[in-house]
C-alpha cells in the first residue's frame, strides 16, 4: 500500500511540475509580446528575470537552466526587434539576466543536493524503525492492536517513544513507556528498553518480576552510558500490562507512566486508580516495589494507551489536549478508527505541530475470548510507531 501511494503520489508531482513549466514560459511570451506594444520609453524586458526565478522553486538545474536561456535570447529578440541589439543598455540587461539565470541554476543545484542529503538521513532513520523496533501486528490472540507513532522531530520520524506487545503462555503481555527526550538522541534508552521486554516478557511468570528485570537492565545501562553531567536525569516512564486469556481483567504496572483509558461500547470511559512505581532508572528496586492493579473490563471493551506527549500537547493559547473528554466521543468503530480520530483531532489541536514525540495503542478486546485462545509465544513484536 505503502509503495502504491509512493509511486501514484510521485507521478501526481511530476504531473504538476510539467504544468508548472507552463507558467515561466507563459511569461516569457507575454512580456516580450507586450513589450513591443507598450510605447519605446518603456521597457518590460528586464521582467524576464523573474521567469527563471519562478522556475527555481519547483524545479531541477535543468530545467531552470533551459528557462534561463528562452529568457536571454527574449531578451535579444527584444534588442534586435528594436535594432538596437548592440547598444551598451541591452547588452549590459541581457549579460545581467544572464548572471542571475546562471546564480539561479545554482541555487537549484545547492537545493538538489540537500535534498538528497535529507533523503538519506530520513532512510536510515526508517532503516532503524523497521531494522530494530517492529510493528505491531493487528492481532495477538484475542486482542486486536492498533498503534500511531507522531515525532516531535520530522526529520527522525522515530524518537523515545515506545510500544511492544508479545504472546506468552495463557494471554498477552504489552507495554508502552517513554523515554526522557525525544527525536534520535533518545533511540538509545528506548531501543534497550525493548530489547528487555522482548528478552524478559517469556522468561517471567509475573509482572513485578518484568519490571525488576527491565530496571536492572536500565540501571546497567545507564552505568555504563550516562553521561556524569546528566547523572539520575535519564529515566523512563513505563506502563506493563497482561491480559490473560481465562479472565476479563487487566493486570497494571504503572512505573510513573500515566494510566490508560477504558473505553466500552456505550461511551462510558473510566479511568483507573494505579498506584505508580518511580520511573524506570530512578532508583534500582526488587520486584516487592512494583505493586499490580487489577481492572475488569467487558468483551468489545477498548483500552487506550497513551505517552504524555498526547496529554501535554497545547494549543496555541497553551491549553492541554482533553484525550479523555475527546476518546470518549469516539468508542465505536474499532481501535484503528479510535486512533485516527485521535490524531486528526490532536493535530488540530496543536495546529500539526507536536513539541513532544507521541504514541497511542488501542487494544480491542474481543468478545469472542475463548476462541481466539492460544498457547507459547507465537507472536512477538513492538516497535516506534507504524499506524
Amino acid at each position: 500500500m505503502n509503495a502504491e501511494y509512493g509511486s501514484a503520489g510521485g507521478w501526481q508531482l511530476r504531473r504538476a511540475n510539467r504544468a508548472l513549466v507552463l507558467i515561466p514560459i507563459v511569461l516569457i511570451l507575454v512580456i516580450t509580446a507586450v513589450d513591443q506594444l507598450v510605447p519605446e520609453d518603456v521597457h518590460l524586458g528586464p521582467l524576464l528575470v523573474i521567469a527563471p526565478a519562478v522556475t527555481a522553486s519547483f524545479a531541477g538545474p535543468l530545467l531552470t537552466g533551459l528557462i534561463g536561456f528562452l529568457s536571454v535570447a527574449a531578451q535579444a529578440y527584444i534588442g534586435w526587434h528594436f535594432g538596437v541589439l548592440y547598444s551598451r543598455n541591452v547588452l549590459v540587461q541581457i549579460l545581467a539576466l544572464a548572471v542571475l539565470a546562471a546564480l539561479s541554476v545554482v541555487f537549484c543545484a545547492m537545493r538538489e543536493r540537500h535534498l538528497r542529503q535529507l533523503a538519506q538521513v530520513r532512510s536510515v532513520a526508517e532503516a532503524a524503525q523497521h531494522g530494530l523496533l517492529w510493528p505491531l501486528p493487528e492481532r495477538i490472540g484475542p486482542v486486536r492492536i492498533a498503534c500511531l507513532y507522531m515525532a516531535a522531530e520530522d526529520e527522525a520520524q522515530i524518537g523515545g517513544d515506545l510500544y511492544a506487545a508479545t504472546r506468552i503462555t495463557g494471554g498477552v503481555r504489552i507495554m508502552i513507556g517513554d523515554v526522557r527526550g525525544k527525536g534520535l538522541s533518545a533511540i538509545g534508552e528506548a531501543a534497550l528498553l525493548l530489547g528487555a521486554f522482548r528478552e524478559a516478557a517469556h522468561r517471567h511468570a509475573t509482572l513485578p518480576d518484568l519490571a525488576a528485570t527491565m530496571e536492572h537492565s536500565v540501571a546497567r545501562y545507564l552505568a555504563d552510558f550516562e553521561p556524569a553531567a546528566e547523572a539520575g536525569e535519564r529515566f523512563a516512564t513505563t506502563l506493563l500490562l497482561e491480559l490473560p486469556d481465562d479472565d476479563h481483567v487487566i493486570r497494571m504496572i504503572s512505573c510513573g507512566h500515566p494510566p490508560p483509558l477504558l473505553l466500552s461500547p456505550a461511551s462510558a470511559l473510566t479511568v483507573p486508580g494505579l498506584h505508580p512505581a518511580p520511573p524506570l532508572g530512578i532508583a534500582e528496586t526488587g520486584p516487592d516495589a512494583y505493586a499490580i492493579d487489577v481492572v475488569s473490563y467487558q468483551p468489545g471493551d477498548t483500552l487506550l494507551l497513551y505517552t504524555d506527549g498526547v496529554i501535554e500537547a497545547r494549543d496555541a493559547y497553551g491549553r492541554f489536549y482533553p484525550l479523555e473528554t475527546r476518546a470518549a466521543q469516539w468508542p465505536a468503530g474499532g481501535p484503528e478508527a479510535l486512533l485516527h480520530h485521535v490524531q486528526r483531532d490532536l493535530l488540530t489541536h496543536t495546529r500539526g505541530r507536536l513539541h513532544d514525540d507521541a504514541a497511542l495503542v488501542a487494544l480491542h478486546l474481543h468478545p469472542d475470548t475463548h476462541g481466539h485462545r492460544r498457547h507459547g509465544h507465537a507472536v512477538h513484536s513492538g516497535g516506534f510507531g507504524h499506524a
